[in-house]
């Protein structure tokens, strides 16, 4: 086949003539690179193409072999491996698929990896990853099943919990009050909005929008999320979330964080809606960090994490009666399917639903049942 000047081509990457101390371990990087080079092609971004680059050097350092040494045999003692290290069903099943990702861009003639092999090793790379040594992806839902969504208690006492400390703090007469405030109300958004991490911390003051089919609530109608979830190779999407009636108590804390205490903050220029203390960003990490204090302070279930508030504000939403097709848009998902792993509605409620079901069939009409 006639020498493509695809991105990741071997020609491209690998200089001809020259001589290489350790040969294999340079065309080794060579394929590296040119595999980061197809993938940068299709518009994904360093925070997925590095993760890959250091999962294939880390199997090549388990098989002790280069790519075109590799069996299915070496996929099988991996994949043993990562079980006898408890690794997440998703996240072996993530990098298998990572590993047939790149046996499938070196078998592919266009780049000529297989040529280049055959002609300096004498092999040829194969597709090591196949049907019956991978793990199939059968269910929707790959997380932990410990993880939940929050009763109503455990949030009230989430809540209640984090609004104390700030009273606390300002009875001693310490620093941090204005921390405090700014951690209870961040978690009420969150759960009250039903947003992701990364959606919750890149908010800005611009992003609060009013809905003009309730003007009541000003410019606190509706969040615009500019950093939702995005597919690969896509930029972040972006979707408005409607402010509801059955949170309004989170509008009212969310209008005096921003009118009130917010300006009296280091840094209140800063676009972003959670200012720190030094007047920059809150993070991500900083969410998780902030959330398993109060969590463990409180004693309550350590599988408990910030993403349980999301599957709380889904849940809820179900049982106040909205429709599926308004929870799906409110949280961003592409599915139905995908908004229903995450509910799980409460006994009281089933109840209720099977209460009314019980009384349209068995209802009397002229004195008996129908």
């Amino acid at each position: 086949m006639r020498r493509l000047d695809m991105p990741g081509a071997a020609h491209l990457v690998l200089a001809e003539g020259v001589i290489h101390l350790d040969e294999a371990a340079a065309v080794f990087e060579a394929m590296l690179e040119g595999w980061a080079r197809q993938q940068q092609s299709r518009f994904l971004q360093p925070t997925m193409i590095n993760p890959r680059l250091s999962l294939l050097r880390r199997f090549r350092d388990f098989s002790g072999d280069y790519p075109w040494s590799w069996g299915p045999g070496d996929v099988e003692d991996f994949t043993v491996a990562l079980c006898a290290k408890q690794r997440a069903h998703s996240t072996i099943r993530g990098y298998q698929m990572d590993v047939g990702l790149f046996c499938d861009y070196l078998v592919d003639a266009r780049y000529g990896w297989q040529a280049t092999c055959l002609e300096r090793f004498g092999q040829a790379p194969v597709q090591i990853c196949h049907e019956y040594n991978t793990v199939a992806h059968l269910n929707e839902y790959e997380g932990r099943p410990e993880r939940r969504p929050m009763t109503h208690e455990e949030l009230q006492a989430f809540f209640d919990h984090a609004d104390a400390r700030v009273q606390r703090i300002v009875d001693r007469g310490r620093k941090g009050a204005m921390a405090a405030l700014r951690d209870a109300m961040l978690f009420k958004v969150k759960y009250a909005w039903g947003l992701r991490r990364r959606e919750l911390v890149r908010l800005d003051l611009p992003d609060l929008r009013p809905n003009p089919h309730v003007q009541e609530w000003g410019r606190y109608g509706s969040l615009h999320v500019r950093y939702g979830k995005a597919v690969r190779g896509s930029p972040p999407r972006r979707r408005t979330v409607l402010s509801v009636p059955e949170f309004d108590w989170a509008i009212e804390g969310l209008t005096q964080w921003v009118e009130e205490a917010r300006p009296r903050m280091r840094g209140a220029g800063h676009p972003a809606l959670w200012l720190t203390e030094r007047a920059s960003r809150v993070s991500v990490d900083y969410v998780d960090t902030r959330f398993a204090e109060l969590r463990d302070e409180l004693g309550l279930d350590k599988a408990l994490v910030p993403h349980c508030l999301r599957h709380s504000y889904i849940t809820h939403l179900i049982e106040f009666g909205y429709p599926e097709q308004f929870v799906r848009e409110q949280v961003g998902h592409r599915s139905a399917s995908a908004t229903a792993i995450y509910t799980s509605v409460s006994n009281d409620f089933k109840n209720q639903i099977l209460a009314r079901a019980l009384a349209r069939v068995y209802a009397p009409q002229g004195g008996g049942p129908r």
